[in-house]
């Protein structure tokens, strides 16, 4: 039932709610290319405060 007609004709929504999975460790791939994404952010952040500072 995805709705519920109230006493003053009112109708009440429910969403409809996804099924419920565990979730599944990442695989070696998954994890380099973690590894990968973070060490490209970190150098991405310290060339912006590089040139951050280097300009004022």
């Amino acid at each position: 039932m995805r709705y519920v007609k109230e006493e003053g004709g009112l109708l009440n929504n429910f969403a409809v709610e996804p099924k419920m999975y565990e979730a599944e460790p990442p695989t070696a791939s998954q994890k380099r290319n973690y590894l990968i994404l973070g060490i490209g952010g970190a150098i991405l952040v310290a060339g912006l405060m590089f040139v951050a500072a280097s300009v004022s």
